[in-house]
């Protein structure tokens, strides 16, 4: 009962970890490179590596979702109609499925900024 007490509040501290690193991170290079003298034009540019990434993200999300459903349809398939364990047909389909489209996404997502 007292787990779930302990258990939250760490994830949340440790993504505000994460984020806290980040943010500092990129200040701290910002700093030293315009300590350098360096243009702060290259915190803006638009090269090609930079590309739209709230794309990439709803894309890579959609098909994991989509992979996570169609692996949890052929888990109950292979559970009721081939008669496997349910311990093992469910797991091994969702995170296979959720793989294939990762891996769908990946190649969607090279597609899609060579094309840009």
């Amino acid at each position: 009962m007292g787990s779930e007490v302990i258990v939250i509040p760490i994830i949340f501290g440790v993504l505000f970890g994460i984020y806290y690193l980040y943010i500092s991170a990129r200040n701290k290079e910002r700093l030293a490179l315009i300590e350098k003298g360096a243009d702060a034009s290259i915190f803006f540019s638009n090269k090609r590596g930079s590309h739209n990434v709230s794309k990439i993200i709803i894309l890579n999300l959609a098909l994991l979702s989509m992979g996570i459903g169609a692996g949890i349809f052929f888990g109950g398939l292979f559970h009721e109609v081939l008669g496997l364990s349910g311990e093992i047909a469910f797991p091994g389909t969702i995170f296979f499925m959720a793989g294939a489209g990762l891996l769908t996404g990946f190649y969607m997502t090279k597609k899609l900024v060579t094309k840009d």
